[in-house]
């Protein structure tokens, strides 16, 4: 009875101080604003959305086979003879009440379904390219800190010049030819090749795996170059503080002044970014995903923006935002972990 009073006490006095923590209060305070955020920035895609001349309808009105009541009925099934704040309100009401995020107009599916048949794909191909860009960038951004002005510093600023000037679809471009040059070592069509279902399941992470490859270097280019000169300023910053000269005369070996002093300090801008860069990868992929036919979420988008497919695009803006929202949240919380000095509530 005993043990059991003390370690229900123990259990309670976790969860107070769970509680009345300052990250989870900071938590509960970004997801109450994220609430707000996502509200304005569905009204807003919404409207600005009925802005585009036209509706789905109207391109079914250009089919002669499709009579005049078919359209009619069409227009009240998904309630487009109804005004703008209508049809938006109703649309908010289902997602409050239901969690229904509408019916898509050409896929006559549940949008949340489609949504999340793609979703995997694309943060697949996101998130492994963010490892492979601040993997190689960070390493990279550090060497040409040190070796400042040398010639390996040259060599890695016309590199990351390279890679920023380069657009994204020209990346992608080069890369195909590069695939036709190699064929067949890159595959470039799909997720998966033909005989995926009969391979082991190791064999099925090596297949998923070998397909990524030319998608994800496509990604990873731009992100990469920019990632690694920001590094190189950063720690470039950093490396002229006093303190730094201080810790040097004292006599500390080299490494440990910069990836111990110099670089924890230097990393907190590079957290920052980190918010954005998943929400900026996953635009991003839009444009590897079309050009290797990759099965993700950049494809259902840009087929739902040439249909006016109303809810499945509302859904994908929603995804991305709190995407983005997700982001930022994760960010503050590794700048706190990365410097216990620092107070969430002045993150805002």
């Amino acid at each position: 009875m005993t043990t059991t009073r003390i370690s229900l006490e123990a259990s309670r006095d976790w969860l107070v101080r769970l509680i009345t923590s300052e990250t989870f209060l900071y938590v509960i305070k970004r997801a109450l604003q994220a609430l707000l955020t996502l509200l304005l920035a569905s009204a807003l895609s919404f409207f600005i959305i009925q802005l585009a001349p036209g509706d789905y309808v109207d391109t079914l009105r250009q089919n002669p086979k499709i009579s005049p009541e078919r359209i009619e009925e069409l227009q009240q099934q998904f309630g487009l003879d109804k005004s703008w704040p209508e049809q938006y309100f109703l649309w908010l009401w289902r997602i409050l009440t239901k969690g229904d995020f509408g019916t898509s107009f050409v896929y006559q599916r549940s949008v949340a379904s489609l949504i999340w048949e793609r979703v995997p794909a694309t943060l697949l191909l996101a998130i492994a390219s963010l490892i492979i860009t601040w993997a190689i960038a960070i390493p990279l951004g550090i060497v040409a800190a040190v070796k400042q002005n040398r010639l390996t510093d040259r060599v890695l600023q016309v590199v990351s010049y390279a890679g920023q000037g380069f657009p994204s679809f020209i990346t992608a471009l080069l890369l195909l030819i590069f695939a036709q040059m190699t064929a067949p070592v890159f595959p470039v069509g799909g997720m998966t090749s033909i005989n995926h279902g009969d391979l082991t399941w190791f064999g099925k992470i090596l297949d998923i795996g070998w397909h990524m490859i030319l998608p994800t270097i496509a990604l990873s280019i731009t992100s990469f170059a920019g990632l690694q000169r920001i590094t190189r300023g950063e720690l470039l910053d950093v490396l002229r503080q006093d303190y730094i000269q201080t810790a040097r005369a004292k006599g500390l070996p080299e490494n440990r002044v910069i990836y111990v002093h110099a670089l924890r300090n230097a990393i907190n801008p590079l957290i920052t970014l980190l918010g954005f860069e998943l929400a900026g990868l996953l635009s991003g992929a839009f444009i590897a995903e079309f050009f290797f036919n990759w099965p993700g979420l950049g494809r259902l988008v840009l087929q739902a923006v040439q249909a006016q497919d109303l809810y499945l695009l509302m859904a994908s803006l929603i995804m991305g935002a709190v995407l983005l929202i997700v982001g930022n949240l994760i960010a503050d919380l590794l700048l706190k972990v990365a410097d216990p000095r620092i107070r969430l509530e002045n993150l805002n």
